[in-house]
């Protein structure tokens, strides 16, 4: 990519709250590129939600919200 594209567009904000922000942004990319750690991704086991939440009894039964529109 062109530098002084770059640099042009980051001359057009006048902002001082964006130019922090872009600041920011750069840290972000420039620790991201240096790293070096790749992401993994955990794929979740079958069933380790197991026990975590309880369903109500009545979870099945009709809502009262929606009395006018049930037959």
């Amino acid at each position: 990519m062109n530098e002084q594209l770059i640099t042009s567009k980051i001359q057009q904000i006048n902002s001082e709250n964006l130019r922090q922000e872009l600041l920011f942004f750069l840290d972000y990319l420039l620790t991201k590129q240096f790293s070096g750690e790749k992401v993994v991704k955990r794929i979740p086991k079958f069933g380790c939600a197991k026990k975590t939440f309880k369903m109500a009894g009545d979870f099945d039964e009709p809502l009262d919200d929606f009395k006018d529109y049930m037959p």
